[in-house]
């Protein structure tokens, strides 16, 4: 039996397209959320896996003259954009290893506090008296 599609080919492979871009999207955000290693794991699996069917399909729709690509950016605007997120990259490569090191400081002060429970402790002082 032959199944005949409601939308034109381009049209479908437009849609399917959409949606690998927002799922990339949807499991980044989960990569980038998960506190367990096996399940960011997962999902960077995931996403590394949806790239590049989105990549396939974008190069078959390209070839096949599906896809009309944007106007070409000028050179000067992407080593703008480069630099920005070098700059960007930097700031947060270093708030992280302030962040990273203050934590471990932290953890050394805490495990380096001796054991209260050997402390002797000290007597009631009296309440101090006023006299009026």
């Amino acid at each position: 039996m032959h199944h005949q599609s409601i939308l034109p080919d381009e049209d479908l492979a437009s849609v399917i397209l959409s949606d690998l871009k927002r799922v990339v999207r949807e499991y980044a955000t989960a990569a980038t959320e998960s506190t367990c290693p096996e399940i960011r794991k997962l999902f960077t699996d995931l996403t590394n896996s949806t790239l590049n069917m989105q990549g396939q399909l974008f190069t078959t729709m390209q070839s096949q003259q599906m896809y009309n690509t944007s106007s070409p950016a000028l050179r000067q605007e992407i080593d703008k954009q480069g630099k920005q997120y070098d700059q960007t990259l930097q700031k947060t490569n270093q708030f992280v290893q302030q962040k990273l090191s203050g934590i471990a400081q932290q953890s050394v002060y805490y495990t380096s506090r001796p054991n209260v429970a050997h402390i002797p402790q000290q007597q009631a002082q009296q309440p101090p008296v006023f006299y009026s």
